[in-house]
């Protein structure tokens, strides 16, 4: 009586062990399930053109870096200003959006772009065939080079004096990418490569404080900086790293917002106040 009552229990036991086990199964599944969906869901979001959404919320974001002086920078109370915000407010002014500007870490750009965290980038942003990979880009809307900066007296005259010493760019700026297109030159430098700073104007401050001996950064850039700190105490040499040319950069899929950009900026060549945003800012 003892051994069949024993076995009866081991058999119950049995039996509720295995109802638990298909019962954790099957919610396992419903997991593994949803989670696909979500996944899914997430994916065909991300692909999604969010031209409605920006018009719904009635607000379009525009990534920059704030310290790149005269595209995008702070004034001295603290206001972001430059050729590059004064363009994009009259785009979006005239489309019925509301800019807002996002101060972002530039060598993040793309990653912030993707992510969701920003509409666009504009601030000097170079097309590259590399950053074409990432982004969709803008008919190019101002043409630039990357020029060779140095102290006034400092004897470099040629892209070959630049052998042995220090030269300085921003991290994730085209100066870089141009610069690595002359490795032989890249490896004849102090250290064998450039010398990097966060931001121009920590290459610039270094520059003047002869820790480093040039700096190669965007000629917009360079010649502002220059004027606001005196032309007398800079030289740019003859010999550079290359033309290139600025776009705004945007998600792949968000081809109506590209497209309403470039419309606009046609428009305002076409009317003559692009000109004027560019007179303000560079001169005539």
């Amino acid at each position: 009586m003892r051994k069949s009552l024993k076995t009866a229990v081991i058999l119950m036991l049995v039996l509720v062990l295995s109802m638990i086990s298909l019962v954790g199964c099957s919610n396992d599944a419903a997991k593994q399930e949803t989670l696909e969906e979500e996944t899914s869901q997430q994916e065909s979001t991300a692909q999604e053109d969010s031209f409605e959404k920006i018009k719904a919320k009635g607000k379009v974001v525009m990534g920059l870096d704030d310290t790149f002086a005269p595209m995008g920078f702070r004034d001295e109370n603290n206001k972001i200003v430059g050729f590059d915000v004064d363009l994009a407010q009259e785009v979006f002014k005239r489309n019925d959006l509301e800019l807002v500007l996002q101060p972002i870490d530039w060598t993040m750009k793309e990653a912030e772009l993707n992510a969701g965290n920003i509409d666009m980038i504009w601030n000097a942003y170079t097309i590259t065939e590399e950053r074409k990979e990432k982004v969709a880009f803008t008919k190019p809307y101002l043409d630039n080079r990357q020029v060779i900066v140095t102290l006034e007296g400092s004897g470099i005259k040629s892209k070959s004096d630049l052998a042995g010493k220090k030269v300085a760019a921003q991290t994730g700026s085209s100066a870089v990418d141009a610069m690595n297109t002359e490795p032989e030159l890249v490896k004849s430098f102090d250290g064998g490569e450039p010398v990097l700073f966060d931001t121009n104007n920590e290459a610039f401050m270094d520059l003047e404080a002869k820790r480093v001996d040039a700096v190669v950064a965007d000629e917009v850039l360079a010649r502002y900086y220059i004027k606001q700190k005196g032309a007398d105490k800079y030289t740019i040499l003859d010999e550079d790293f290359g033309d290139e040319e600025y776009g705004i950069g945007f998600r792949k899929q968000d081809k109506k917002l590209l497209e309403m950009v470039d419309k606009t900026l046609d428009e305002m060549r076409k009317d003559g106040s692009y000109d004027l945003i560019y007179q303000k800012w560079f001169g005539k």
